[in-house]
């Protein structure tokens, strides 16, 4: 990830076969799909790698059962297929998660489910037992000749509440499945990245970086973070922006010839929350249920923490999309009405964060039932412009098979054929990765002066990826750091690999100390030495970043100074009882 050696290329040669507009999971995709097929290509991101709605997903690997009453049979094949490769190709970051969904009736929804089929309705309804079981019954029917998880199970109201006796009593029963969830969505992007560029000098990447239109033909490529401008010729533009895909062609467009509207995102928002006893009791299981107005929410355990969401409301702006308090006080209501006696004190919602899920352009009333399958349109160029790939809707299970949608389509438009397949290829940490986990870390910790609990939890942290990370770090003098899970030169090794160039960069989307609610100012202001040392910042840029880091937490995460501030005891004590235990 040299962005030297990028921006040099271009200097030498503006011609590119290929210009990816936008770095999240699904311009990743494609990059890394062209990337692999030898084909020169170039990925722009004007903020950074997987920041936008790549950062704000639910955290779930799923088919999408709530899809199949919109008929969207085929998506829901698809994305249960490309779960179960994730499983196998990432196993270090995706894994299984049983899903129990709380039942409250036994035939309400049946018949609206069909009448919504069949698209006679848009209204949301409850959906009873007998709607639940065919949907499952779905399920285990597109997965039988993989059964990698176990098919599904009704339990009755008294063995539901003997294992999750919090849930509202008001329950005939629940049904449990299996879905899976990604503990490091960001990170997967960065491991994908980093596998299309291990193809060689035909593909470059730089995050803080836009394309605008200049003479016909050709572009100007904007580096964001030195002011330079450089002018590309691509053959081909792919716009990956998601949400922001209109946006992005207005720039690509003479502003009396551009495109009619092709994006209608809607905006969803979650929270996480520390609360140990709600932590406990949901017992490693997703509740996936339903609110009284009959919108999906979800909750389950992630990295010590709550995950709870989320809303669905349309939105104009990408941009400007938050977690507003009118949404954090409904998907509270929600959690109130399948949990009753669980309180949520304010200070335990640690992080929130929203997205915008990339829905095609439509004028439904229902948001649920925009389709969220996922298709490609070319805009042919003007004016001897090169044609322009527009990715259009999508989910962030479906970002592999979606990358090569794309890609075939590109590659068709270039003349040139695929000549790798990526639909088994592991990536990052997940490559060799080993049947026997324990093993692995005992055997890193041998071979190594890290305690086993250090080694566990790199292991955790980057999969097989781990071993580089430890070369790294052994091979200067370290230090452990205000959070006792990080030492100096671990954040170092990440600013250097992984084209770190903001303080949100490290804390938000590197690591997850900023999501888990882990991040104290002390450790804010230790990390941004690392990066201000390895950037060479006067005193005055380092003032500037970390009051930039400062206000995104403040105005997009729901996270004061102050609540940083009073993180610093609590991880102070913390660091000293790890430090005593060795």
């Amino acid at each position: 990830m040299n962005r030297k050696d990028t921006l040099d290329g271009l200097r030498q040669s503006p011609k590119v076969d290929v210009c990816v507009l936008g770095g999240g999971i699904n311009g990743i995709s494609v990059f890394r799909e062209l990337a692999l097929q030898g084909v020169n290509v170039l990925l722009a991101e004007k903020g950074d790698y997987c920041s936008g709605a790549s950062a704000a997903l639910s955290r779930m690997v799923h088919g999408g059962l709530r899809y199949l009453e919109n008929g969207e049979f085929s998506l829901v094949r698809e994305s249960l297929v490309e779960r179960d490769r994730l499983l196998r190709n990432a196993p270090h970051y995706v894994a299984p998660l049983p899903t129990t969904v709380p039942v409250f009736d036994v035939f309400s929804g049946l018949a609206n489910g069909i009448v919504r089929f069949l698209g006679l309705t848009r209204r949301p309804s409850r959906r009873g037992a007998v709607a639940i079981k065919g949907g499952l019954g779905i399920y285990d029917f597109l997965t039988r000749k993989r059964a990698l998880m176990p098919r599904h199970e009704f339990r009755g109201r008294k063995s539901t509440l003997g294992k999750w006796p919090a849930l509202n009593p008001a329950i005939l029963g629940s049904a449990t499945y299996h879905d899976a969830w990604v503990s490091h969505p960001e990170r997967i992007g960065i491991e994908l990245l980093r596998d299309a560029l291990s193809a060689g000098a035909n593909a470059g990447a730089l995050n803080y970086a836009t394309l605008e239109e200049a003479d016909a033909g050709e572009f100007l490529l904007h580096d964001k973070l030195s002011g330079e401008k450089f002018p590309i010729r691509p053959r081909l533009v792919v716009n990956a922006t998601g949400g922001w895909i209109d946006t992005a062609n207005a720039t690509l467009f003479p502003a009396d010839d551009r495109p009619a509207p092709l994006m209608g995102g809607t905006k969803g928002s979650h929270l996480i929350i520390d609360n140990p006893a709600l932590h406990d009791m949901l017992d490693g299981h997703m509740i996936y249920y339903e609110n009284e107005d009959g919108r999906i929410c979800i909750l389950f355990p992630y990295l010590g923490k709550v995950l709870v969401g989320s809303t669905d409301i349309r939105v104009e702006d990408p941009d400007t999309v938050r977690c507003e308090p009118e949404e954090r006080n409904y998907i509270l209501q929600s959690l109130a009405f399948v949990l009753p006696g669980v309180r949520i004190r304010p200070k335990e919602i640690v992080f929130q964060f929203a997205g915008v899920r990339p829905l095609p352009a439509s004028k439904d009333s229902f948001t649920g039932r925009i389709p969220r399958d996922h298709f490609c349109t070319v805009l042919e160029g003007r004016d001897g412009g090169p044609p322009v790939l527009c990715m259009i809707g999508g989910k962030w299970t479906t970002f592999r098979s979606f990358g090569e949608l794309a890609a075939d389509m590109a590659l068709e438009r270039l003349g040139h054929s695929r000549r790798v397949n990526t639909a088994d290829r592991p990536f990052g940490g997940g490559r060799e990765f080993p049947k026997d986990r324990a093993g692995w870390v005992r055997d890193l910790s041998e071979s190594t002066s890290l305690s086993p609990g250090r080694a566990a939890t790199l292991f955790e942290r980057y999969g097989t990826d781990a071993e580089g990370v430890v070369s790294f770090t052994a091979a200067g003098p370290d230090r452990l750091l205000p959070h006792a899970g990080y030492s100096a030169r671990e954040l170092l090794y990440l600013i250097r690999e992984e084209a770190v160039e903001h303080l949100d960069d490290l804390l938000l989307r590197r690591t997850t100390l900023a999501i888990t609610g882990e991040l104290s100012l002390a450790m804010a202001e230790a990390a941004l030495d690392l990066l201000a040392a390895e950037k060479g910042w006067p005193e005055q840029r380092r003032a500037e970043e970390l009051s930039r880091f400062f206000s995104l937490m403040r105005e997009r995460h729901g996270v004061a100074e102050e609540t940083l501030s009073a993180r610093n005891e609590h991880r102070s004590e913390l660091c000293e009882t790890t430090a005593r235990s060795g």
